[in-house]
């Protein structure tokens, strides 16, 4: 589950509410320990998920980078070469 959250900090393109609040989702349901929750859970799920998306979005609009940004997708290719190359170990 938690091996899809990414690092959102310092990339250009910057980072869009949509992948803070995936992060967030990601991180609640690792804490959980279930992809989706009973009837009975779903307010302090998605009460949990609104309350980290918005103190990551705090976080992430008060950090200060002291490097040039990183290229989103040189990132992610990097990280598709590094698993493709796991994968063959």
């Amino acid at each position: 589950m938690c091996r899809n959250i990414k690092p959102l900090f310092n990339f250009a393109p910057p980072a869009t509410d949509a992948d803070i609040r995936a992060a967030a989702l990601q991180f609640v349901r690792k804490i959980a320990g279930t992809r989706a929750p009973s009837k009975a859970n779903t307010d302090a799920f998605e009460r949990a998920v609104e309350e980290i998306y918005e103190s990551s979005k705090r976080m992430l609009d008060g950090l200060v980078a002291t490097t040039p940004p990183r290229d989103r997708a040189r990132f992610e290719a990097m990280k598709r070469l590094r698993y493709k190359t796991a994968e063959r170990r």
